[in-house]
């Protein structure tokens, strides 16, 4: 057992501690704490906090610790949003962009509307932190209410028909949508039978949709578009309500008139389907039944102004300057990996306003680094708190020429 004074927090969310010149890592640990730790390496175990951090506070989960799902239930709801602000800015920094940057926006809302469980012999749940061993949980608090208890409850119930397999959970306004992945081979009537009892929307079992008695289905500005089995969704319904509104303000406040907007890796839509009510969008993705989801859902609704779709890998083929010179305006949204190619070629093109939105504060910071040296102006930067009690956060950048 060793005593050690917390220095910091890590970007993962572990406090950071100095022994025998080199930096420890304790999970659950925060800065100014005075802990007795057991030592495994450069990671450490906590034992017991000796002189507690005035952030800290009681974790609102009783598997909190144990459970590898959330890291930082134990911080005070000040030093948690510096937390997250501070991803941002030491990315910004790494990158050596100097920009002011917004107060964190709670988007966390009612609570996540995704989740993957694990389902084996020993439990039902989530791997146990530092841990490939599953936890068994009855409730998931961070979750939305439809499926904070009955999600622990439905995949439990695949043990016995499905054995050892991942169960992932989509809350949807039209009902809850099941995907499990499972060695087994099973009937798709016992599959029904276990869909019809468990009273769910659509199950799909290793990719391939075998029960639905209403699609699943989302509603994003004046349209309800039904979610191919495994397409994007942003975590929580708040989150995509705030990054299409941040979306929607950094187009309109450049000034002028803005009449056409290119919508690139839009997914099923959640930003096109709103900017198209004042504004042309082109809507260009590589998933192509996303593309095809947002496309139906476009013919079904009226009062928008005309929305074109394109499957389109971005990474390897992203829109050229000339194809760019018609929008006034350019949102991206990419996934982890960002969107360097992209950016790239927007950096030589003359469009007015780039809004970029991105899960990663590091492939971001890469991306406005380009964007700048082609020369835009970063004109604001907004964290997006959707994934609870995470080393996560979501940001919105908006750039002009």
């Amino acid at each position: 057992m060793t005593e050690l004074r917390i220095e910091s927090l890590g970007q993962h969310g572990d406090g950071v501690a100095t022994h025998g010149g080199e930096r420890i890592f304790v999970p659950f640990a925060l800065p100014g704490e005075r802990i007795e730790a057991a030592l495994e390496g450069e990671r450490a175990t906590l034992l017991e906090v000796v002189e507690p951090s005035p952030d800290r506070v009681e974790a609102g989960c009783p598997h909190f610790g144990r459970c590898g799902g959330c890291a930082l239930q134990h911080v005070a709801p000040p030093a948690y949003a510096e937390f997250k602000r501070g991803l941002v800015a030491l990315a910004l920094e790494h990158a050596g962009i100097d920009a002011g940057i917004d107060e964190v926006i709670d988007a966390r809302g009612i609570g996540r509307r995704r989740t993957s469980l694990h389902v084996r012999k020993s439990g039902t749940g989530y791997m146990r932190a530092k841990s490939h061993d599953v936890l068994d949980i009855a409730t998931c608090p961070i979750l939305v209410p439809a499926l904070q208890q009955a999600a622990p409850r439905i995949a439990r119930a695949l043990q016995q028909l499905a054995g050892d397999c991942d169960v992932g959970f989509t809350a949807t306004d039209t009902g809850i949508d099941l995907s499990v992945k499972s060695a087994r081979k099973l009937k798709p009537m016992a599959l029904a039978d276990f869909a019809r009892t468990h009273r769910l929307a659509r199950l799909t079992f290793n990719g391939d949709p075998v029960f639905m008695v209403q699609a699943p289905a989302i509603r994003m500005g004046k349209a309800m578009v039904e979610i191919p089995p495994g397409s994007f969704l942003q975590a929580t319904a708040a989150a995509e309500a705030t990054l299409a509104r941040l979306v929607r303000e950094g187009i309109d406040s450049g000034g002028g008139a803005v009449k056409a907007v290119a919508d690139l890796f839009c997914g099923v839509g959640p930003f096109a389907l709103r900017l198209a009510e004042t504004a042309r969008v082109h809507a260009a993705d590589s998933d192509r039944p996303g593309i095809v989801a947002l496309t139906r859902a476009v013919n079904h609704v009226q009062g928008l102004k005309p929305i074109t779709t394109q499957v389109r890998d971005l990474f390897r083929d992203p829109l050229a300057p000339v194809e760019l010179m018609p929008f006034d305006a350019v949102v991206f949204d990419p996934p982890r990996a960002g969107a360097e190619a992209q950016a790239r070629e927007l950096a030589r093109c003359k469009v007015k306003t780039v809004v970029a939105v991105s899960c990663d504060p590091k492939t971001f910071a890469r991306d406005a680094a380009i964007l700048i040296g082609g020369g835009y102006r970063l004109e604001s930067v907004t964290p997006v708190d959707q994934f609870a009690y995470s080393p996560h956060v979501e940001v919105v950048g908006v750039f002009r020429r």
